[in-house]
């Protein structure tokens, strides 16, 4: 399983749209192979920031995901609502025995 963190630093101008652009990403990714779960977390001590925790069941089936159109599209979009370019981190999820 492969858990991807994608974290958000939104302009204050921006947040509506920004939370509706990611409303309609996560009700898309749900079309993609191997897509397990996602979730949007909102920063409590900094409220215009938003962590976007999506879970897959292989590396390529996320790596279809992030070279999909879809993807470029919505990011292209999003770029002008960021305060600075996103940071994303990957995680492998290992079972503990």
């Amino acid at each position: 399983m492969i858990t991807f963190g994608m974290n958000y630093d939104v302009k204050e101008a921006y947040i509506e749209p920004f939370l509706k652009v990611c409303h309609d990403v996560l009700n898309a990714m749900g079309s993609f192979n191997g897509h397990v779960s996602t979730v949007i977390y909102q920063n409590i001590d900094k409220p215009r920031s938003y962590m976007i925790y999506s879970e897959w069941e292989t590396n390529e089936d996320f790596r279809g995901f992030m070279t999909s159109q879809a993807f470029k599209d919505v990011q292209n979009l999003g770029m002008e609502m960021l305060e600075e370019r996103p940071k994303h981190k990957m995680y492998e999820t290992k079972k503990m025995h």
